[in-house]
């Protein structure tokens, strides 16, 4: 049973709005929706990760050519979903197998269009390095400090698209300080700037101008096909919609956990942080590390099932990963990542690993291979209503 207080609307500033009424329990369901749950770099960005680790640990190596005995205990260090070895066999596209000293054991060595990607890809990283730097720069800006825990940035470089390198040659606009107890960080150097986030800069798109200081600009909403919502969540929304914005930018120490507006706060904030990654999409897990630094409630991950007119929730790949839905619109303003096309060309020849397989097949007993055509999807059995899944 929803019950709603009806709470007038002041003048849209912060420093005179106090915010009367407290945190509605809103109970939203879940619904699959296969277009998100299609997008090829998002469902095959965990293959990716660690094919790229892989190749990236090859390349250091002499004549860029790595024994079995090298790798086959560095599942983790690769965050490899099965062993090593049998990783990489399923990407013939991008490994090739030869015979080597000693022993005439197996070795492994990139594929001449692995090769090719691989310059291409640090041709971007070189060329478009102050986009990279921007973004993290961005995502500093956003924590309460103004800097973050290396180890923190390192959980974040696969989605904002940085290079290996990037944490140890940080740009001018970084440098490295003590956090205590022994933690080092980065922080963002001349962080007094005004920085506009993607729904402020989409309110000026629409009426020319920047709103004043948490005015209430309401949120895109794309909602799933079939996702009907029931009238008092209709209502809900439409006076969410109407609080005041609070820049991810802005300091928030002054607001209630338990009200409307600090949730309000809470979804400007994920929104922010997913548009400024490679696929605007992030596995739901990989997102606790942040919740201290950017001030997100205990339980921040409820805000994607409570508002899935903005954030789906795609539950293959056994895990569970938030999608923005705006940056998969026809209409979306946010920008695309600058590494998003080599990595889709990398999906691509991920692809070509699943002819070159078959035709092996059609060349040996099916007894000698392995089926390795699983997509590792979640039983979807139980899961109809979003809301019993454990978060």
């Amino acid at each position: 049973m929803l019950s709603f207080k009806k709470t007038p609307l002041r003048p849209l500033f912060l420093a005179i709005y106090t915010p009367k009424s407290h945190y509605v329990d809103v109970k939203m369901k879940w619904k699959k929706d296969p277009f998100y749950d299609s997008i090829q770099p998002i469902q095959k960005s965990n293959h990716l990760k660690s094919i790229i680790s892989i190749k990236n640990d090859i390349q250091t190596h002499p004549n860029s050519c790595i024994p079995i005995s090298a790798i086959s205990k560095l599942k983790f260090q690769f965050d490899a979903p099965t062993k090593v070895c049998k990783f990489i066999r399923q990407y013939p596209s991008f490994f090739e197998e030869f015979r080597g000293e000693p022993n005439n054991l197996p070795w492994f060595r990139l594929t001449h269009e692995a090769i090719d990607l691989d310059r291409e890809e640090w041709a971007v990283y070189r060329d478009r390095r102050p986009e990279l730097a921007a973004r993290l720069r961005r995502l500093i800006l956003m924590s309460k400090e103004k800097k973050l825990p290396l180890s923190v940035i390192r959980g974040m470089g696969w989605y904002l698209g940085l290079p290996n390198d990037f944490i140890q040659n940080p740009d001018g606009d970084f440098e490295f300080v003590e956090m205590g107890d022994g933690v080092q960080g980065l922080r963002a150097v001349n962080s007094g700037e005004d920085v506009i986030s993607v729904v402020q800069r989409n309110a000026v798109a629409r009426m020319g101008c920047l709103a004043g200081p948490n005015s209430p600009i309401a949120f895109p909403l794309f909602p799933s096909k079939g996702l009907r919502l029931k009238r008092k969540i209709e209502v809900w929304l439409d006076e969410f919609q109407k609080l005041p914005y609070v820049s991810p930018y802005e300091d928030s120490s002054h607001l209630r956990a338990d009200t409307d507006v600090s949730e309000k706060r809470a979804v400007g904030i994920l929104h922010e942080l997913l548009s400024l990654f490679v696929d605007h999409a992030a596995e739901r897990r990989k997102l606790i590390c942040l919740r201290k630094h950017l001030r997100l409630p205990q339980k921040f991950s409820e805000v994607f099932v409570r508002h899935p007119h903005i954030f789906y929730l795609s539950l293959k790949n056994k895990t569970c990963t938030v999608i923005l839905k705006e940056a998969y619109s026809k209409d979306s303003a946010i920008e695309k990542h600058p590494i998003l096309e080599v990595r889709k060309k990398y999906i691509e020849l991920m692809d070509k690993s699943k002819t070159i397989l078959r035709d092996r097949r059609s060349r040996k007993p099916a007894a000698e291979i392995e089926d390795l055509d699983s997509d590792g999807e979640m039983d979807s059995e139980g899961v109809e209503d979003f809301h019993r899944i454990n978060l």
